[in-house]
C-alpha cells in the first residue's frame, strides 16, 4: 500500500471504471478473508480490518476520502481510515462477516505472532465450503444434498467452471428427466426420477459453487430463478405427455399443479416486497414464530411441511419412479395447497396484528406485480386517488370470485362470460386505483395471479377438445415466466418492466378479455389454435425483452439466497 499521502495520487493513474483495492501492508489474516473484502461483486464498497475496496460507482467518494481521511496511524490502519470517511460520507461499505476467519492489523510483534498463530488453528478451506451452503435451507437440501454437493462446487471451481454452466447443466438434466417421463414407459419414469434428483443437486451446486468462489452476478440470479421454474414445470409437462401415451389425461392435474405453486410464489414475493422495508414491522404472530424457531425441532417441522424444493423434487422424483403421473400430481397438489394454506393464514395473521407503514417503494412494487393493463389503468389515470383504502383487497377478490365462479358455472361460450371478465376488468383497476398499503393489499397479486391462471384453466377444460389444455398449458406456462421476470427486475433493483411490454401483451385483465371473447366467438375445435397462438404471442414478446434486458442489464450482481417454497 502507498504512503497515505501518496494514495490519492495512486488511484488517480487508476482508470475510473476499474475496481481498487487498498490493503495494508502489515495485514494479517486468512486470504478468503482478503478474497471476501476484495472480490465480491455485489457491493459497491466492502471492507475488512486492513483492506477496502472500491468498485466505480464508489470511486468519486474513495478520491474523496483518500484526500480527507483523518486521524494518523495511532487512529488505526490507513485502509480502515478510509472506510470510516467512505460510510461518514454517505457511501455504504459492506462489512462481510468473517466468523473464524482472521483479518487483522498487528500494532506490535506479540500481536503479530498472535495473529498469525490465530491464522494457522483456523482450518481455511473448511470454513469457505461450510459458508458456500446457505445458512437456512430445507431439511432435504440440508441433510442429504449439501454434505456432498459443497465438494461438487470446489471441484468446478478448480476446474474453472462458472455457475452459469452449471445452472445450465442442471436445466439440461431436467429437461431431458422430462423426456424420458413422457416416454410413457415405466423404465422412462426411473430414470427421469434419478435425472431429476442430479437435476436437483446440481441446481444446489450453482449456488454453492457462487458463494465458495464469489462468482456473483445478475445474469446468473436470473438464469437461476428462472431455470428452476422452467425445469420444474416442463417436468409436469413430460408427465403428463406419458400419460396421455397410455390413455390416461392429466393435463388437468399438470396445469393446476403449476397454477399453484405460481400463485404460492407470488404470495411469497409480494409478502416480501410489502414489508422487507416497512417500518414497526413487529406483531405478536412474528414473536411466536421466532419463539418456535427458538425450538430446534419445530425449525425443521415447519420447513418441512410446506414442501419447499428439495422436499418437493425428491417427493416427485420417488413417486415418478414407483407410481404413475397421477399419483404425482395428486400428491403434488395436496401437499402445496396445505402448504399454500398454511404459510398463507401465518402472513395474514402477522399483517393484521403488526401496526407497520408500508413505504412509497414497496407500494409501488405490488402494483407492479399487479400486472396491470391499460383497461385496470384506467381508474388510476382518470381518478387519482392519494389515500389507501381497506377495502382494496376485497374488492379485487370480489371481481376475481365473480370471473372464476362464472366460468365455473356457465357453458363454454357462454357470452355472459365476457361482462364478468369487463367486471374483472372494473374492480381490478379500482382495487389498484389508490397506493397499495393497506394490511392485506399484498394479496392483491396472487389474487389478480389466481383468476387469470384459473379462468384459462376452466375454459380449456370446458371447451373439451384436444389440445385444449396441453395450449392453455402453454399459455399460462408464457405469462408466468413475465411474473416471475418481473419479480426478479425488482428484486435486482432495476424495476418492473416497461410499460410498452405490459400493454402490448394486454396487462393481466387485458388477456382474460381476450380469451372470453376468443371462447365466445370461435368454434371449439379452434380454441386450442388460439390459445396457441396467443401463448406464442406472449412468449416471444416478453422472452426477447426479458433476454435484451438481462444481457445487457446495468444491475448490481446479486445472488438470491432465499428460496421460494
Amino acid at each position: 500500500m502507498p504512503e497515505p499521502t501518496d494514495t490519492a495520487a495512486a488511484l488517480a493513474a487508476v482508470p475510473a471504471d476499474q475496481r481498487v483495492a487498498v490493503v495494508d501492508t502489515g495485514f494479517v489474516g486468512h486470504v478468503h478473508a482478503l478474497r471476501l473484502a476484495l472480490t465480491d461483486p455485489r457491493f459497491d464498497a466492502c471492507a475488512v480490518p486492513g483492506a477496502l475496496s472500491v468498485r466505480p460507482a464508489a470511486r468519486g467518494a474513495l478520491d474523496k476520502a483518500a484526500r480527507t481521511a483523518p486521524g494518523t496511524a495511532a487512529d488505526g490502519p490507513y485502509a480502515d481510515r478510509l472506510a470510516a470517511g467512505l460510510e461518514a460520507a454517505g457511501t455504504t461499505v459492506q462489512h462481510p462477516e468473517l466468523g473464524t476467519l482472521v483479518a487483522t492489523v498487528p500494532a506490535t510483534a506479540d500481536e503479530r505472532r498472535r495473529a498469525t498463530e490465530a491464522v494457522a488453528a483456523v482450518d481455511e478451506e473448511a470454513v469457505r465450503l461450510r459458508t458456500a451452503v446457505k445458512s437456512r435451507d430445507g431439511f432435504f437440501t440440508t441433510f442429504f444434498i449439501s454434505p456432498y454437493s459443497r465438494y461438487i462446487a470446489r471441484w468446478c471451481a478448480r476446474r474453472g467452471l462458472t455457475p452459469n454452466q452449471v445452472t445450465t447443466a442442471s436445466l439440461l438434466t431436467a429437461l431431458a428427466a422430462a423426456g424420458c417421463a413422457a416416454t410413457g414407459e415405466r423404465w422412462g419414469y426411473v430414470v427421469a426420477g434419478v435425472l431429476l434428483l442430479v437435476s436437483f443437486v446440481l441446481d444446489c451446486t450453482d449456488g454453492q459453487l457462487a458463494r465458495y468462489s464469489l462468482q456473483y452476478s445478475t445474469m446468473g440470479a436470473w438464469l437461476d430463478a428462472t431455470f428452476d421454474r422452467a425445469k420444474e414445470y416442463s417436468f409436469y409437462a413430460g408427465l403428463a405427455l406419458g400419460a396421455a401415451r397410455t390413455g390416461d389425461d392429466v393435463w388437468a392435474l399438470a396445469l393446476g399443479s403449476m397454477i399453484l405453486m405460481t400463485c404460492r410464489h407470488v404470495v411469497d414475493f409480494s409478502f416480501n416486497e410489502a414489508n422487507h422495508d416497512a417500518t414497526a414491522n413487529t406483531s405478536p404472530t412474528a414473536a411466536l414464530s421466532d419463539r418456535l424457531d427458538s425450538v430446534g425441532w419445530t425449525v425443521w417441522v415447519r420447513r418441512m411441511i410446506i414442501l419447499p424444493i428439495g422436499e418437493r423434487w425428491a417427493m416427485i422424483a420417488v413417486l415418478t419412479a414407483l407410481t404413475t403421473p397421477r399419483v404425482v400430481f395428486y400428491a403434488l397438489l395436496a401437499g402445496c395447497a396445505f402448504g399454500a394454506l398454511y404459510t398463507t393464514a401465518g402472513r395474514v395473521l402477522r399483517s393484521v396484528t403488526r401496526k407497520a407503514r408500508r413505504t412509497d417503494r414497496a407500494a409501488q412494487a405490488l402494483y407492479d406485480l399487479t400486472d396491470s393493463g391499460p383497461l385496470a389503468e384506467l381508474p388510476r389515470r382518470l381518478l387519482p386517488r392519494e389515500r389507501a383504502s381497506a377495502a382494496a383487497v376485497w374488492v379485487a377478490a370480489a371481481g376475481a370470485a365473480a370471473l372464476v365462479g362464472l366460468a365455473l358455472a356457465r357453458p363454454f361460450g357462454d357470452p355472459a362470460l365476457i361482462g364478468a371478465a369487463l367486471l374483472y376488468a372494473v374492480t381490478s383497476g379500482e382495487a389498484v386505483a389508490r397506493p397499495l398499503k393497506g394490511a392485506l393489499d399484498w394479496l392483491i397479486p396472487p389474487l389478480l395471479r389466481a383468476a387469470e391462471y384459473a379462468t384459462v384453466l376452466v375454459l380449456a377444460v370446458k371447451a373439451d377438445v384436444p389440445g385444449a389444455l396441453p395450449a392453455a398449458f402453454g399459455l399460462v406456462a408464457a405469462v408466468a415466466y413475465h411474473h416471475y421476470d418481473t419479480v426478479y427486475r425488482i428484486r435486482g433493483g432495476t424495476g418492473a418492466p416497461p410499460h410498452w411490454l405490459v400493454r402490448t401483451i394486454g396487462g393481466h385483465e387485458g388477456r382474460v378479455l381476450a380469451i372470453t371473447v376468443l371462447a365466445a366467438v370461435l368454434a371449439r375445435q379452434d380454441f386450442p389454435v388460439a390459445l396457441t397462438a396467443l401463448a406464442g404471442f406472449v412468449a416471444v414478446v416478453v422472452l426477447v425483452e426479458s433476454i435484451r434486458f438481462w444481457v445487457s442489464s446495468g444491475a448490481p450482481a446479486v445472488h438470491d439466497e432465499g428460496e421460494p417454497a
